[in-house]
């Protein structure tokens, strides 16, 4: 009897215990959900003072409006635009980044997305790439005197 109980105690606990993962699970299902075509953008190598501006798009594939709070970026040299009326579900839209490409050398930098996403909540999209140096004029110039 006292095997018998010590059984059934634990199986009930262990019952309970399914049932309560179950149901955190079903909770973590519903909602918006944001999901990204890319999460990356590289601009590969680019003129100094070139046009700075990429996109992402997304989707909500959840079932209750998205809402994106906000978008932190990484330095200064960064700026994110963002939809700021909910994105209903099965809707597309798109974040847009600007650099400073007046900055040259290597391009590194983040954008933390921060949402009522139940799947990603701050989701980290990225650029990338080089700025080339800013061209200076190579007009020669003469060594030699006036020409007669």
């Amino acid at each position: 009897m006292k095997k018998f109980l010590t059984t059934f105690l634990a199986l009930s606990a262990i019952i309970a215990f399914n049932s309560n993962l179950f149901a955190q699970t079903e909770v973590q299902l519903n909602g918006p959900k944001i999901e990204f075509t890319k999460t990356t953008h590289d601009y590969g190598t680019v003129e100094y003072g070139s046009d700075g501006y990429c996109s992402f798009e997304f989707t909500n594939i959840g079932n209750a409006p998205l809402i994106i709070s906000k978008a932190n970026k990484s330095c200064g040299c960064t700026i994110p635009q963002w939809p700021k009326e909910p994105i209903l579900p099965g809707e597309t839209s798109k974040i847009k980044v600007k650099y400073d490409m007046k900055r040259p050398g290597a391009i590194n930098k983040s954008v933390t997305i921060v949402s009522n996403a139940v799947n990603t909540p701050s989701a980290i999209i990225r650029i990338k790439g080089n700025v080339l140096p800013k061209q200076t004029s190579n007009t020669p110039i003469s060594t030699s005197g006036p020409a007669n």
